[in-house]
């Protein structure tokens, strides 16, 4: 499976990474490997447990008219990832249905998963309505298995720090 998806991998365009410093390379490494080798990953976003974006990448071919947010594609993901994420957490509660570990979002142009972090942070993962799921929440899952020891306190902080806030 691994070789198969290696293959695909150079026919998806290149991903950007936010800005991170030196002391969040292993999760940037994690969400890149994400990103660049699961096939049919358009972007991804790290949100805190606060609704905060923490991480996230974003496509350079999305048009100008798309990017209707102040911070653009990136940020718009994490600001709906963050709003799921509490909507469903909402839900659950109502409906007695214990902790949210998965949620996803099938729509015509695209797929939305968002998947909880041990720290109660989210991964949101927005996808080609083509992508194959299985593999996209298989990757999801390792991505949140290796992420969530990485997550401390002082790097969650560092990053709500380095992130760009509108009008600043």
């Amino acid at each position: 499976m691994t070789s198969h998806m290696a293959s695909h991998a150079t026919s998806y365009p290149q991903h950007h990474l936010a800005p991170l410093a030196p002391d969040g390379q292993d999760l940037r490494w994690l969400l890149s490997r994400l990103v660049d080798e699961v096939p049919g990953v358009l972007s991804v976003a790290v949100v805190s447990a606060d609704g905060l974006p923490l991480l996230s990448t974003s496509q350079p071919t999305y048009s100008p008219a798309s990017v209707t947010g102040p911070l653009g594609a990136a940020a718009d993901l994490a600001t709906v990832v963050s709003g799921l994420g509490s909507l469903t957490v909402g839900a659950a509660s109502l409906m007695d249905g214990g902790l949210v570990r998965q949620t996803l979002v099938a729509m015509e142009g695209g797929n939305l998963l968002v998947m909880s972090i041990s720290d109660g942070s989210l991964l949101g993962v927005y996808t080609e309505p083509e992508a194959d799921m299985g593999v996209v929440t298989y990757h999801m899952a390792l991505f949140v298995g290796r992420a969530g020891h990485l997550l401390t306190p002082e790097l969650r902080a560092h990053l709500r720090q380095s992130t760009p806030r509108p009008g600043v």
